[in-house]
């Protein structure tokens, strides 16, 4: 059984220093929320890689190709393939925002599931690429 406990504090704000809290505060003016989740308290252990992760999810979660909920629904995906059981919520909870509803996460799920299977099939068959697909 896995340990729940954090390994690192949860950084406050009372305790953040003034790179912390920059970050912070753009977190809650992009997300238009009074929420910072635990996974930035607990990264703002190292203001660089806050500040350095902060800004990846900035620029690949926002406008591009892909629509924002598809973005959510790739992110659930990979996901639970890692079994990271804090970002299948944080990102079920964004997806949910942006219209997923329990029918979709349910189709979502048996679309991961398949994949993982046949992905584990053609990884054990060693079939050859088809042209077609080259």
């Amino acid at each position: 059984m896995s340990d729940p406990r954090p390994l690192l504090p949860l950084v406050s704000d009372a305790e953040a220093d003034p790179r912390v809290r920059a970050v912070f505060d753009d977190i809650r003016a992009v997300r238009k929320t009074d929420l910072v989740n635990n996974f930035w308290r607990a990264l703002a252990n190292d203001p660089a890689a806050l500040e350095r992760t902060w800004g990846e999810v900035k620029a690949v979660m926002g406008d591009g190709a892909l629509d924002p909920l598809t973005k959510e629904l790739v992110y659930i995906a990979v996901s639970v393939t890692n079994g990271c059981e804090y970002c299948i919520r944080s990102h079920t909870a964004g997806a949910r925002a942006k219209g997923l509803d329990d029918a979709g996460l349910a189709e979502l799920l048996s679309v991961i599931a398949l994949a993982n299977k046949t992905n584990a099939l053609v990884n054990g068959l060693r079939p050859t690429v088809d042209e077609a697909f080259r």
